[in-house]
């Protein structure tokens, strides 16, 4: 008896990024679960149905994704790692059609506004925003849309028999996407050396500088930060921070004072940095 493949909730359908970064991170003998939200992909998880999310967290050119945050936050699900995807975004539709046929594009909001400049070569274009990059690829297939193309990857073209009509149309070919591996579980990873945090601080001037003064004191590095508001507390602000370290000494040196000057202080996850796209 074959042993039962890892289930992997990701937000879109077959051939989206989120699958091809899934592959990336497990290897290809994994069971995708098809979802239509990234809270559902939570939901999945969290009721054990799958044994972990990759979620979309930020990207190169659209910036932080932030109702992920919030999903973060919400859930507080462990990060077991990372995988960062080189984005090429290509204009797919039906074979035979040309690019004067085209009426409507479709694709994920985020996909578009990685595409702004190839758009604005054609403002007679009118531009409808998908659930997913994939989905929409899939849609022109099922739905035979002659006059549509939507924006997608090339696995998407592959998958749903599409053409790709014009390749390379994203505005930044150094394009690229981060996904967070999260699973209901903590998982020790050994020689760990980055590490997601949240917290916050007091509303006394210098709050936050005191505990980012604490990082740099130990040789810890701080590779990003980002704020989002307290739900229902005005001036009020949870901190994420992703931090990089190369001894384990000094990052645990970091955390022990961090701990003396923050507030709801949580280690989201402790994991093996991976920028190779």
């Amino acid at each position: 008896m074959e042993p039962e493949k890892l289930k992997i909730a990701i937000q879109g359908v077959k051939g989206s990024f989120h699958e091809e970064a899934a592959y990336k991170y497990f290897g290809n003998d994994i069971e995708t679960l098809e979802c239509e939200s990234f809270k559902r992909t939570c939901e999945l998880l969290k009721q054990g149905k799958a044994d972990f999310v990759v979620m979309a967290i930020e990207n190169s050119i659209a910036g932080s994704i932030l109702p992920n945050y919030n999903l973060l936050r919400d859930y507080r699900f462990h990060i077991l790692g990372e995988v960062h995807l080189h984005i090429q975004q290509h204009l797919l539709a039906l074979p035979g059609t040309k690019l004067e046929d085209i009426k409507f594009v479709e694709s994920h909001p985020i996909a578009i506004r990685q595409c702004d400049e190839f758009l604005s070569e054609h403002p007679e274009w009118i531009v409808k925003e998908g659930m997913d990059t994939a989905a929409c690829a899939q849609a022109i297939v099922s739905d035979k849309l002659t006059n549509t193309a939507a924006i997608a990857g090339e696995a998407a073209a592959k998958i749903y028999g599409l053409d790709i009509i014009e390749r390379r149309i994203e505005t930044n070919k150094k394009n690229a996407t981060r996904f967070l591996i999260l699973s209901n579980d903590v998982v020790e990873q050994k020689n760990a050396n980055k590490a997601s945090l949240s917290f916050q601080t007091g509303n006394a001037v210098g709050s936050l500088a005191i505990i980012l003064q604490c990082f740099a004191e130990q040789n810890v590095n701080l590779s990003k930060i980002q704020s989002m508001p307290v739900v229902g507390k005005r001036n009020e602000y949870d901190f994420y921070v992703d931090v990089e370290w190369k001894k384990q000494s000094d990052y645990d040196a970091a955390i022990r004072k961090v701990l003396k000057h923050s507030v709801n202080f949580n280690i989201m996850g402790e994991y093996i940095k991976n920028e190779r796209v």
